[in-house]
């Protein structure tokens, strides 16, 4: 074994070491011998980003745009993130003399990387030529910024983007021990942190830049960034307010601010941002995108469709639009954006991501059409490309409910939760997504005593800390840590949830939490809140997994991507599910899907009777509820309870052989 790793490792110093070779030969100006080593070292490992992207720089020279178009896209579906790749693109619509797609190249590769000076100064010209004010003068501010930072810093910025972490920490660290209250060389070296997944280092990093120098906007940028990504809302939100009140006219900080109104409920003001942002930019898919998304989740349903049209009448090839079309579930997409979905897909020049967001479209499509295979045709190959980018394992969270079990036994629980808070506001529906969670939190929410708020991060918050800084590798702390917490630790969890969801809250005396992830983490709700209530939200397995499988879900819910992967999912949850029953009897709420749709007022008085609630008639006529609904449920919770999904997957079931396996049907 130790042989051929050894062997593995000097095949690879030797492809890089010729990679390099070829890489002097072009910088050299030998075009012609520089595309045939790159060929050759393209043939020898195709799924070799810098081999890709070397190969389209020289096509690009050798005038072969076509060319080098494909070794981008080969590139982008290796390494979706390579910023240069993008810039690559840039140059090459430039050829193509098509500015508007050249901007958006250049605006991706600087988004991915804002050290790349060469696309900055490109964008100059560009935003010139577009007569886009506000961008050159975004631009010009960035590119004067870039020229006085040392060459040092934005070699660690390159290196960043090319995923060499290891080589762009030592450097940063060097320059940081001769110049150690560098702001740049600390947002820098923050960035690595959150690449790492060290996101409390990172934002112990930038909290300190700031203090050093409070007008470092770019740093306070990424300081939001990263308190969003530890899903620390009101914390972002506060910060992005500071950055667009310091900087009211710049384009990201004013998009920033509507993303953070976004993470606390203000989708009203995120909206108007965005349409503020849009009299600069007016086709801009991506705020035109998030336009759709706040105006559906306020229940402006046809503003929201408007929106999407607009994204792809943008951008064609836009995946998300057309995908968030058909997520609507209530929407059917037209002839027209049916051909233009399939056009899209089939094109050799659609990215990974607008590929995957468009099967999932045209499977919709098609199903409503009542082409069931192929529909599945596409839902198969969307779910395919989509696992293949996430490199999911079942056995992982497997595992995970093996140590909950062992861990989070009647012993554990009884030692633990006399600690806890006393508090009995919290109402948690759990389960797994397209389970009819969202409509439990429908119905919740319309009584006059419930706040109904969103699917919030503050118990999977809490596991983050508890779980502490770990390297990639590194054993998980959780839940082995519960049996360490001491009464004072457990009062502060409780507290610390208690408080951190006050803000999407308004004056009921008791309020959802329907995170569905939710179920796995229900021993550490019940010892920190043990009079919180949990409503398990179960639907039958063939209706529920497929269900998952045609979702094209924003984020998480990776298991989702394989009818393997999501029917041992399932039975992980109900195991799971079932020794929290044993844990806590008599303490969770089990609501069948099915049995809501059967008879919503019999599960209606008993959802009620568990919440200790008195039933209220707008519980019953839950979807005239005006509220905010984020999920993809949210166009189905405002239209009567039907029971046309209960039995779609039966439609498919000629495709359905791995998951009845998976499932032991």
């Amino acid at each position: 074994m130790g042989r051929e790793k050894t062997k593995t490792n000097h095949a690879t110093v030797e492809f890089e070491r010729e990679l390099h070779a070829a890489k002097r030969l072009l910088g050299a100006g030998k075009l012609v011998e520089a595309d045939a080593e790159i060929a050759r070292l393209v043939s020898m490992r195709p799924d070799h980003a810098e081999a890709q992207y070397a190969k389209a720089v020289v096509k690009r020279m050798l005038n072969q745009p076509d060319d080098a178009f494909d070794a981008l896209d080969v590139l982008h579906s290796i390494l979706p993130s390579h910023s240069r790749g993008y810039q690559e693109k840039g140059q090459l619509w430039i050829v193509k003399k098509d500015i508007k797609r050249a901007i958006e190249a250049f605006e991706a590769a600087v988004e991915l990387d804002a050290a790349l000076i060469i696309s900055w100064q490109a964008l100059i010209r560009l935003y010139e030529m577009d007569r886009n004010a506000e961008g050159l003068g975004r631009a010009r501010a960035h590119f004067e910024r870039l020229k006085g930072l040392p060459r040092e810093l934005l070699n660690v910025s390159t290196l960043i983007n090319e995923k060499q972490l290891d080589k762009a920490e030592s450097l940063c660290r060097q320059f940081l021990l001769r110049d150690p209250k560098n702001v740049e060389g600390m947002r820098l070296l923050a960035k690595i942190g959150t690449e790492l997944g060290i996101t409390d280092d990172a934002e112990t990093l930038l909290k300190s830049a700031l203090e050093f120098e409070p007008d470092f906007h770019l740093g306070r940028f990424d300081y939001v960034n990263v308190l969003q990504k530890r899903q620390n809302f009101v914390k972002a939100f506060e910060q992005a307010e500071l950055l667009m009140k310091a900087v009211p006219a710049d384009y990201n900080y004013r998009r920033l601010y509507a993303n953070t109104c976004l993470g606390v409920g203000r989708h009203e003001e995120a909206l108007q941002l965005y349409e503020d942002v849009l009299k600069v930019d007016p086709e801009n898919p991506q705020i035109l995108l998030m336009c759709g998304h706040a105006a559906k989740t306020i229940g402006r349903i046809d503003d929201g469709i408007s929106y999407y049209r607009r994204c792809y009448t943008a951008r064609p090839d836009f995946g998300d639009a057309f995908w968030s079309l058909a997520n609507l579930k209530t929407y059917q997409l037209t002839e027209h954006e049916l051909k233009l979905a399939k056009e899209g897909e089939a094109a050799d020049s659609t990215t990974l991501n607008d590929r995957i967001h468009l099967c999932f479209a045209l499977g919709k499509a098609y199903e409503d059409r009542e082409k069931f295979s192929l529909a599945f045709e596409y839902y198969e190959r969307g779910n395919t490309l989509k696992k293949q980018q996430l490199g999911y394992e079942s056995r992982f969270v497997s595992e995970e409910i093996d140590a909950q079990i062992k861990v989070c036994n009647k012993h554990l629980v009884a030692a633990k939760r006399a600690f806890g808070v006393a508090a009995d506001d919290p109402i948690f529906i759990v389960g797994l997504p397209r389970a009819g969670s969202t409509l439990l939190e429908q119905i919740l929410s319309s009584h006059s005593k419930v706040d109904g708020t969103f699917e919030l991060p503050n118990v999977l918050n809490l596991v983050a800390q508890l779980n502490g800084r770990r390297m990639a590798g590194d054993a998980a702390r959780y839940p082995a840590v519960l049996s360490e917490l001491s009464e004072r630790d457990v009062q502060r969890l409780g507290n610390a949830y208690i408080e951190g969801t006050r803000i999407h809250r308004s004056g009921a005396p008791f309020f959802t939490d329907k995170m569905p992830n939710n179920f796995r983490h229900i021993g550490l709700i019940k010892i920190m809140l043990p009079n919180a209530r949990i409503i398990d939200a179960r639907r039958s397995p063939m209706a529920c997994c497929f269900s998952g499988f045609k979702q094209l879900f924003a984020e998480g819910q990776a298991y989702t991507y394989g009818l393997e992967e999501i029917g041992r999912y399932y039975l992980d949850y109900v195991r799971l599910m079932e020794h929290w029953d044993e844990v806590f009897p008599g303490e969770i709420l089990r609501v069948q899907y099915e049995d809501v749709v059967e008879d919503l007022e019999v599960q209606v008085a008993r959802i009620l009777n568990y919440c200790g609630l008195e039933m209220e008639t707008a519980c019953l006529e839950f979807y005239k509820t005006d509220r905010l609904v984020q999920t993809p449920s949210s166009g189905q919770v405002r239209q009567p309870i039907y029971d046309q999904g209960l039995e779609q997957w039966k439609h498919f079931e000629a495709h359905l052989a791995p998951l009845k396996a998976a499932l032991e049907l």
